[in-house]
């Protein structure tokens, strides 16, 4: 009978000292993602993000901010989801500033007006009219026919 609370008192602090926060899991994930091991920081970005809501305000925010600048990272696959996450990032931090560092408000700005500049690049461009056609005088081309009502 006196085992059992012996095996409780002693398994209850090495219990309560493996359980983590999800701002631990953010934390963790930033500090990977300041080493260059975006993969790793990804992981835990992707294992915390269903329970975003029971980060503060702030925190959230500064997850958006910290997993877009991760994809951003990652390269040109993950750039839709980069774009994602600092769109709510900005969002967040106009709404209700204090999550972002001045500096990371900084990259954010400049990384969104280059989404924007890359998505203007990639768009198609309207063929040009030939030089000839658009010298033409209005006078040359035939007027609309008449409705017969």
């Amino acid at each position: 009978m006196r085992l059992a609370p012996c095996i409780v008192v002693i398994t209850l602090p090495l219990l309560a000292g493996g359980c983590a926060t999800y701002l631990d899991d953010v934390n963790r994930a930033e500090a990977h993602s300041a080493n260059n091991e975006h993969e790793r920081a990804l992981a835990l970005f992707r294992v915390t993000e269903p329970d975003l809501d029971s980060l503060s305000y702030v925190d959230h925010t500064r997850y958006c901010y910290l997993r877009g600048m991760n994809d951003y990272r990652l390269g040109k696959a993950f750039r839709a989801d980069a774009r994602h996450w600092l769109a709510l990032a900005k969002a967040l931090e106009d709404k209700q500033p204090g999550g972002l560092k001045e500096e990371w408000k900084e990259r954010l700005d400049k990384a969104l007006d280059v989404r924007l500049i890359e998505k203007a690049k990639a768009a198609p461009r309207p063929a040009a009219a030939p030089a000839a056609a658009a010298a033409a005088p209005a006078a040359a081309k035939p007027a609309p026919a008449a409705v017969a009502e």
